[in-house]
């Protein structure tokens, strides 16, 4: 697993938090990693959109900070907002690729073994 310092904590808490509550039993190493990977996907994100990311993410940030990380990131999850509803599908596309891909036989529930 590569260094957390490398995942922009934005990105970070939004992802743990998303995976944290659609796959309830990912175990927290395997949640850990793959926020992990998320991060440094995003660092390898071409600069313009990755500058959008994150931008994105330090609004949604700032956002939890005023009326709570887990409201705010259920507020973004079902607002139909351009640019805005990209940023949980950016971060559940990589996260159950990772999941899928690393370990083949979890659940849909994030549970070991299908």
């Amino acid at each position: 697993m590569s260094d957390p310092v490398n995942t922009p904590r934005t990105v970070s808490r939004f992802a743990d938090g998303l995976l944290g509550s659609d796959l309830p039993r990912l175990t927290e190493p395997r949640r850990r990693e793959t926020v992990d990977f998320i991060g440094r996907r995003v660092r390898m994100l071409p600069s313009v959109t990755r500058f959008g990311v994150l931008f994105i993410g330090a609004a949604v940030e700032m956002l939890g900070c005023l009326i709570g990380h887990g409201r705010a990131r259920r507020l973004v999850v079902t607002l139909p907002l351009p640019l805005l509803a990209e940023y949980p599908r950016l971060v559940r596309s990589l996260g159950f690729a990772y999941v899928w891909e690393t370990w083949p036989d979890t659940a849909v529930d994030g549970g070991e073994g299908a």
